[in-house]
């Protein structure tokens, strides 16, 4: 087992290229932080009680929090496997947390997009309270207006995807992520790709610098 770590600000499209890859490469399995951590909210474990302050006004939850939840995944992952590890280390403790880990780190992907589209893709996000689909008002509309193909449900605007607290998750993000990405490049570990392009480009370039 190996880990290939992505890195980019929220809303950068690193969950949408990793779920692609993990779904068309037996050996490729995506582990995102936020679901984990969604999952633990959603079931009211004591963990996701703790989580979900953190998560609904847009900071960064406890490196110990979330390493556990890593550190039991890691744990359970055997065999030929390549993880594609996707929001954690969020910040350089984590990074040192994952190396304390010894699980080996093939490589550091940089899923590079600029502010201004990030705030445009996670503005138009809309989400499916009953059965958790996603969907985007221009790249991937329901068919009916605010009404979730799949189960009928209203859609709504998740609470860390408004405009603010996007603000606020970039701000974040340039403060504690950003430096992960002098620090793997210091390891001759970085890698970078366009993240503007359409995802199924992305999803290759990523695939060719992990």
């Amino acid at each position: 087992m190996n880990i290939v770590i992505l890195l980019g600000a929220p809303g950068s499209g690193k969950g949408t290229i990793a779920s692609r890859l993990a779904a068309e490469n037996a050996n490729l399995r995506h582990v995102s932080s936020g679901d984990l951590l969604r999952g633990a909210v959603a079931k009211g474990t004591p963990a996701g009680v703790e989580a979900k302050g953190y998560m609904e006004s847009g900071r960064l939850v406890p490196d110990a929090l979330i390493a556990q939840m890593i550190k039991d995944v890691v744990a359970e992952t055997v065999g030929d496997v390549t993880m594609l590890l996707d929001g954690f280390p969020r910040n350089l403790a984590q990074a040192k947390i994952l190396e304390e880990m010894g699980a080996p780190v093939r490589s550091a992907v940089l899923v590079d997009v600029p502010d201004e589209v990030i705030h445009g893709r996670i503005a138009g996000r809309r989400t499916c309270p009953k059965c958790k689909a996603g969907y985007h008002v221009v790249a991937l509309p329901p068919k009916v207006e605010g009404i979730c193909d799949k189960c009928g449900a209203e859609l709504v605007i998740r609470k860390d995807d408004r405009p603010e607290t996007v603000t606020d998750r970039l701000a974040v993000y340039h403060g504690e992520t950003e430096p992960l990405i002098s620090h793997y490049e210091g390891k001759g570990l970085l890698r970078r790709i366009d993240g503007t392009q359409e995802p199924e480009k992305a999803a290759a370039e990523f695939l060719a610098a992990m």
